[in-house]
């Protein structure tokens, strides 16, 4: 028998995307949606709501505190494996069995959708790809040569793995955090590729702009460092002993 598996779905501001996305998650994969918005006034909300999804509003702002908020949402369900991917369209909903079958084949703890723009290569701007090489080009030397080939969205892992790491990033650097934290963690990590494509409205609020994406990168970076020396609390309490 398959073991819980809950979706996670951060949407502020994307009641454009948001119904098109929940039409395409497969229902049979998994046992519930969480869409995490804003506020409960945001449209996204509504059109969420009607599509079946249960809709939870953020306690405080930001990427990483809709992720972890929609994460305890999960547990408290009893999810066991919980699946993150955005409310922009751009992660394709179809692919969830890539992204969850390591986990679901006992392969893997963290399994990253990695971002394939092969389809779509204005899906994801230069000056974006170029802010996304250079923070895993820092996460390669900080990490004594870990290679990783992208920092996604779209992402599965397990619930007891998730908690174990502690997180802390509220923000845009929730992602980063659980990949550093996952590698110190010896966590096995598997990465997959995605059909990544064009976000069905509006722009991104991080990679829209060229000085966005700078600012997001330099964020990015300073988290990866922060975290580069994270001791996982297995090691802590046999250390103690």
């Amino acid at each position: 028998m398959q073991p819980p598996v809950i979706l996670v779905i951060p949407a502020w501001d994307e009641a454009e995307s948001i119904g098109a996305v929940l039409s395409e998650v497969p229902p049979e994969l998994v046992g519930e949606v969480v869409v995490a918005v804003g506020i409960l006034a945001d449209p996204a909300a509504a059109v969420a709501a009607a599509h079946g999804a249960r809709i939870i509003a953020q306690s405080r702002p930001g990427y990483g505190a809709a992720c972890w908020q929609g994460a305890r949402e999960a547990a408290a369900l009893g999810a066991e494996i919980v699946v993150f991917l955005d409310g922009d369209y751009a992660d394709p909903p179809m692919e969830l069995a890539q992204v969850m079958g390591p986990v679901l084949a006992d392969e893997a703890d963290l399994v990253l959708g990695c971002r394939d723009v092969s389809d779509h290569p204005d899906a994801l701007p230069l000056h974006s790809r170029l802010g996304n090489s250079l923070v895993l080009t820092a996460l390669r030397v900080l990490l004594g040569g870990s290679r990783f080939c992208d920092l996604p969205s779209f992402k599965a892992i397990r619930v007891e793995a998730l908690e174990a790491l502690e997180m802390r990033e509220m923000t845009l650097g929730w992602t980063v955090e659980m990949v550093v934290k996952a590698a110190r963690a010896d966590l096995r990590i598997v990465q997959v590729p995605i059909n990544y494509r064009p976000r069905l409205a509006g722009r991104s609020k991080v990679s829209g702009t060229v000085c966005g994406s700078l600012r997001a990168a330099w964020t990015l970076v300073t988290c990866a460092a922060r975290y580069a020396h994270w001791t996982p609390p297995s090691v802590r309490t046999a250390e103690a002993v």
